[in-house]
This record gives structure tokens, C-alpha cells and sequence, in this order.
């Protein structure tokens, strides 16, 4: 990280090969940058909120003093020259104005903020997003004074929007699941067999993570991070530990980096090769399920040789990382990306051959590149419909392997099939790359015993997971714990795109559709 004062109000440092500038804003600076990054084309990453802010952004990095009382509420934003984050004190109220117009994403993420925390956006939706009667609408769990949550109110029907009309009816799914899954509630209006609209309702089990991470160490911090979304470990604890180490100011070995992107790259294998599969399986192909759930059981096999554990939630941490192959090891990580390459291309051709199959998914859960950009979709599925973004571009170590960033314009199951055949490929070829070039040295970089060398403010952790970016954002303390916290992960920007995917299919297809997003509702549910 490298950092340097540029206006009395504003900063900019470098995070994650992405210039980032924080700058303190009112209301009116507030507005006006929302309508610029929105003339940009630039995407909002997350927004969240806090309480007794010294200075929102531009306490980071250096100083800022604690103790002020009032909230704030924070936008970041991923723009073509990199990111803006941009921090609105709420000194005469908690009323901001609000960006759900120019920025779909932002209507679920105010409503969450008013849930947790109280400020208000003008013009949001009135409806509940995380509370689900589980506690009065005046109580907020993340004030610093909120105390024991008290009694849970009588439980008030959910105004879902109706679709009226001859012959149609609705249909509710969940929150509760006929498989091991975890809870999120569906409401479609159809007619016959066809999807007029498809409503959500997700935060059935939100975990109150920025609590969780109030007062935390940075040894606390990496292992909740790796538990933010049981299948993206690698990516929320590298998010975490990068936040962490923006705020000590420590640059971890260059061979701890280059071993965080081989377990990066292989979650992505794993996840990739469990989502084929799961794929054909919904369409009937057993065939097609059995054999990517065996090349992934032999992904999660070898890293628990090479790792110590088959998910290795704890190999990163502050500084570095916890677990290195042995030589015998690491040969086996590289025989296996010759033996997956080849076996998954075999399946491909099997796959591609399979008119039934293909005739499936072409067309079924279309979401137009147009689309896609509107609703500022991020990851696997915005590449599928078009959009070339990828975080990986430019970061270490992947600014030195020439990384290959696939995009498919069909925005349809098939394309997001595709775009997983095609990312699978190119992390394998990743792997081996990083294998046949990782440096020598130590494997952790000296943590400052001084808890004070952590820069008061906000630090921020963004990685490219398989699904897409997770955001770690932390405000440390002058002890060196969390004060303030905030995570995020793309799946906040999909879910509302699935909505749309759904629309004009039938019902028998939406597992399908959804098995092809394949998102988080953990990592939603922070």
C-alpha cells in the first residue's frame, strides 16, 4: 500500500493495483459524485454505514480523531481508473439522499442500512430487508447502544408486489428448502407454466458480522473473514488479511502471495467443477453430474494433503500464510492440472455433442449484455452477459502471468456454462504457472507488535473470488482491534439479475437458471 495526501479532504493510495480515492463529502458533493460515477459507467461496490465517525474516509490512512458522535454512510465505487470511496456525515439527521435510481443495487442496500443501523436514503423502499420481525422496527442491532435485543414483534405479512390479471397465480417457495441449503423465499407470479415476475426475500439468516467483528485482533479478523461464505474461504480470508495489512502497512512475501493465488485458483476449480456438474444434473445428465463431482472430490482431496484441509479456511493469515506444500506435494498440484485439464476436456466434447442438453440450456435465464450492465452485475455471471471485469487484472501476483479474461455475450445458462469451462481452463493453466514460478523465501512478513502502528480509518480488502469480488472493509482502532467493520460479496449485485433471468421461462426451469448463478446466500447474509 502506498498512500499520499492530496486535498485536506480527500486521499489516495493504491489497493488491491487499484487507485482508490476516499474523500469526505455533504450532501450536495454526495449527489453530485453518485451522478458522476453514474455518467462514467462506473459500478457501486457496496454501501454501508457508522456510528461515532471520526471522519469517514479521509482518516485512512493516518489518523482522525475518535469519539464523535452522529453516522455516516459510505459508497464504494468501481469505476475504469479505479475505485471511489466517498463517506457522508449524517450530523442534522439520518436522511441521505438516496442512489437506488442510477444504481439498482443500492435499493437492498439501504434498506439493510436502515435495518441495522437507522440512516434513511430519500425515496427507498419502505420495506424491511434484513429484519423479518425478528426484532422492532425502532431497534437497530448495530448501534453501539442498542443493548439486548428485546421482544420480537408480532410477525406482519410481507407486501410482495402482486401481478394481476386473468389466469395468474402465485407461487411461494421457501425460505425453508427441500435440500441442505440454506434459506431464501421466492415469490413467482405466472401464467400456465410462464414467469410473469419473480420477487425475492433473502437475510433469513443474517450472522451480524460487523458485530461479530467489533473488538477482534487481526488473528480473529482472518478467521472470520475465511467463514463469510463456506465455498469462497480463500477469497474472504484474503479480503480480510489484505484489509489488515492496508492498515499495518505490511507487504506480505512474495512467496505467501504467489501460494494465496494457487488457493485462490483452486477454490475456483473446485467451485467450478461442483457447478458443471450440478448443472447438467439439473437437466437430467447423471452421467454429466457424477463425473465433475468426482474431479472435484479430487480437488478438495489434495488440498487437504497439501493444505491440511480439504476447504483450507486457515492457511491465510495476517502477513502470509499458514500452511506450504512439501516438494512431493507440489508436484502432485501440478500433475493434477494436467490430469483435470485433460479429463475436463473430454467431458466439454461430451457435453458440447449433447443436443438435448445444449437445446436445454440455450435461450433458458437470459440475461442481455444491456442488462447486465444496467443492474451493475459483477463476476462469473456479468461475464457471461458480456461484461469484461475482473479484479484479478492488474493485482499481484496475476500482473505478471498474462491472466486470460474469458467473456461469453449470451447471458444465458449456456453462456454461463461456457464461461466456466473456459474459466476452469484458464485457472488450471494459472496453477501451473504459479507452480512452475513460485519465488523462495519466508512465508509471513513480521506483524507490528506495536497495536498503534494500525492506521485509525478505514482499510480496505477487495479479491476477485470465484463468484466474484469480496469486500473487507475494517476501521481500526489506535489498539489495533476493529472498531468498525463491513463485508460484501458480489453476490449482493446478482441475486436481483436472477430476477430478471426468471422472467419469461418456465418454473420448471428456475433451478436450472439457479443452479447457473449459483450464489451466495452466506455471503449475502453478513
Amino acid at each position: 500500500m502506498t498512500s499520499r495526501a492530496v486535498a485536506a479532504d480527500a486521499l489516495v493510495w493504491e489497493q488491491a493495483g487499484l487507485r482508490l480515492e476516499a474523500t469526505d463529502v455533504d450532501a450536495l458533493q454526495w449527489a453530485e459524485t453518485a451522478r458522476r460515477m453514474h455518467e462514467r459507467g462506473a459500478r457501486l461496490l457496496s454501501l454501508w454505514g457508522e456510528q461515532d465517525a471520526p471522519g469517514t474516509c479521509s482518516a485512512q490512512p493516518g489518523g482522525g480523531e475518535a469519539g464523535a458522535e452522529g453516522f455516516a454512510v459510505l459508497a464504494l465505487w468501481l469505476h475504469d481508473e479505479g475505485l471511489q470511496l466517498a463517506g457522508l456525515r449524517l450530523p442534522a439527521g439520518l436522511l441521505y439522499p438516496g442512489l437506488q435510481e442510477s444504481f439498482p443495487v443500492a435499493a437492498r442496500l439501504q434498506r439493510a442500512l436502515r435495518d441495522l443501523l437507522g440512516p434513511r436514503a430519500q425515496g427507498m423502499d419502505p420495506r424491511p430487508w434484513l429484519r423479518h420481525d425478528a426484532w422492532p422496527e425502532h431497534w437497530h442491532p448495530l448501534r453501539r447502544d442498542a443493548g439486548v435485543r428485546p421482544p420480537a414483534p408480532p410477525a406482519e405479512p410481507y407486501a410482495y408486489v402482486s401481478v394481476r390479471g386473468r389466469g395468474v397465480h402465485e407461487i411461494g417457495v421457501g425460505p425453508v428448502h427441500a435440500g441442505i441449503i440454506e434459506p431464501g423465499q421466492f415469490r413467482f407470479s405466472v401464467l400456465g407454466e410462464q414467469v410473469l415476475r419473480l420477487e425475492q426475500r433473502l437475510g433469513w439468516t443474517h450472522k451480524g458480522v460487523a458485530a461479530l467483528l467489533r473488538g477482534r485482533d487481526a488473528a480473529g479478523v482472518a478467521r472470520l473473514g475465511a467463514r463469510l461464505s463456506g465455498d469462497s474461504t480463500v477469497a474472504g480470508a484474503w479480503a480480510a488479511c489484505m484489509a489488515l495489512e492496508t492498515a499495518a502497512r505490511v507487504r506480505i512475501p512474495r512467496r505467501a502471495l504467489w501460494l494465496r493465488a494457487l488457493l485462490l485458483e483452486r477454490e475456483r476449480v473446485a467451485n467450478h467443477l461442483a457447478d458443471i456438474g450440478a448443472i447438467a444434473g439439473d437437466t437430467g445428465l447423471a452421467f454429466g453430474l457424477s463425473q465433475f463431482a468426482l474431479l472435484k472430490e479430487q480437488v478438495l482431496r489434495l488440498n487437504l494433503r497439501a493444505f491440511g484441509a480439504r476447504w483450507p479456511m486457515n492457511a491465510l493469515c495476517p502477513g502470509g500464510v499458514c500452511a506450504e506444500p512439501d516438494e512431493q506435494a507440489l508436484r502432485a498440484l501440478d500433475d493434477q492440472c494436467l490430469s483435470l485439464r485433460d479429463d475436463a476436456r473430454v467431458l466439454l466434447a461430451a457435453f458440447e455433442q449433447h443436443a438435448g442438453l445444449q437445446d436445454r440450456l440455450r435461450g433458458t435465464g437470459r440475461v442481455e449484455p444491456g442488462l447486465a450492465r444496467r443492474l451493475g452485475m459483477l463476476g462469473l455471471a456479468a461475464r457471461a452477459s458480456g461484461q469484461a471485469l475482473d479484479l484479478r487484472v492488474g493485482m499481484a501476483p496475476y500482473d505478471k502471468l498474462e491472466l486470460r479474461v474469458p467473456v461469453h455475450a449470451g447471458g444465458d445458462v449456456a453462456a454461463r456454462l461456457a464461461q466456466r469451462f473456459d474459466e476452469l481452463f484458464e485457472s488450471l493453466r494459472l496453477c501451473r504457472e504459479l507452480l512452475r514460478t513460485l519465488p523462495g523465501g519466508d512465508l509471513l512478513a513480521p506483524w507490528p507488535r506495536d497495536p498503534g502502528a494500525c492506521a485509525p480509518g478505514w482499510a480496505l480488502g477487495l479479491v476477485e473470488g470465484w463468484r466474484g469480488p469480496v469486500l473487507v472493509a475494517l476501521r481500526m482502532g489506535r489498539d489495533g482491534r476493529v472498531e468498525q467493520a463491513h463485508t460484501h460479496d458480489a453476490s449482493w449485485q446478482n441475486w436481483p439479475a436472477l430476477e430478471w433471468a426468471a422472467v419469461r421461462d418456465i418454473v420448471a426451469d428456475f433451478p436450472l437458471i439457479n443452479k447457473s448463478f449459483n450464489l451466495s446466500y452466506s455471503g449475502h447474509d453478513g
